[in-house]
């Protein structure tokens, strides 16, 4: 327990750090939006071609990890969708109904990578390589057609397919996802800025992350908020630890497939709310509750994954 911690402390001193600079005058307010929109556009889309475009996928059982961690996104889809009637009854909008979709479905990739990285070096980051490879387009997928469909905008097949094609996430994934699978070979310049751009991408964008925490969400959060914080850092990492062990799955392979589902969601999702109508504010509150409740959690899921899969 004390090496998991120690392993993911320095990942959530950036996050602190990022709330700190956020509440002193010491940058410029603007700074944090346009940074906001950088990692969105630029910074996590470079970080998941240069990792899935370089990732070697032969050097575990990609093809289970990929099918697990699939299957996973599924059950925790259709358990969201479930609850949508018994939400709506309560009270509950579509906009708000959006934003516990996201904050239950989406995980945070920086911060997964960067854990994976501390905790077992290339292992880690390839099983990480292999999750994001297999769900992220998916995930977004799921996640727009969700925004579409709830938030009150235009429920037409022209929006869908616009808001796709147009996500920088899924263009980023998607790209070096064929990268890999065709075997081909980047311009070498090319591949080095990206490279760079990659490199600064896990610090940067865990300061955006502590940067976008609301802490007064934290003291008093929603019955909604709490909901999310159930779902995405307990329930998700059972269902896929679950899986994982059904499918003959073991070791760090299976603690890693533990780590990215319990992290918290994504704050990229924080994004997608505003530009489609979602409950931002919602989104912002639930992500401010799970990033601080993951410190505490990620440690005991990764120790109980590590027990019962024999890592």
């Amino acid at each position: 327990m004390l090496i998991i911690f120690e392993s993911i402390l320095p990942i959530f001193l950036l996050v602190i750090l990022g709330v700190v600079l956020k509440r002193t005058s010491l940058i410029n307010e603007s700074f944090w939006g346009g940074l906001e929109q950088f990692g969105y556009f630029v910074l996590f889309p470079a970080l998941l071609f240069q990792t899935l475009s370089s990732a070697d996928f032969s050097a575990l059982d990609s093809g289970s990890v990929g099918f697990v961690s699939l299957l996973a996104v599924g059950v925790m889809t259709g358990l969201v969708l479930a609850l949508w009637p018994l939400l709506k009854r309560s009270g509950m909008g579509g906009p708000a109904y959006t934003s516990v979709f996201q904050t239950s479905t989406r995980w945070n990739g920086f911060m997964a990578l960067a854990i994976a990285e501390k905790l077992t070096g290339a292992t880690g980051l390839t099983v990480i390589a292999v999750i994001m490879a297999s769900i992220i387009v998916p995930l977004n997928l799921i996640n727009v057609g969700i925004m579409v469909w709830f938030s009150g905008e235009s429920r037409n097949l022209k929006t869908f397919v616009v808001r796709i094609v147009t996500n920088p996430i899924i263009i980023g994934a998607a790209l070096g996802v064929a990268v890999n699978l065709a075997g081909l070979t980047v311009y070498a310049p090319l591949m080095t800025a990206v490279d760079l751009v990659a490199s600064a991408s896990l610090g940067l964008g865990l300061v955006t992350v502590g940067a976008g925490l609301r802490i007064a969400d934290a003291l008093k959060p929603q019955p909604s908020v709490l909901l999310t914080l159930l779902l995405k850092l307990i329930v998700f990492p059972v269902v896929a630890v679950a899986l994982a062990l059904a499918f003959g799955l073991s070791g760090e392979i299976v603690v890693m497939i533990a780590l990215g589902a319990a992290v918290p969601t994504a704050m990229n999702g924080y994004v997608l709310a505003k530009q489609m109508g979602g409950d931002a504010d919602l989104y912002a509150a639930a992500a401010t509750v799970q990033t601080v409740a993951a410190f505490f959690t990620i440690p005991v899921i990764l120790y109980l994954a590590a027990q019962v899969a024999g890592g």
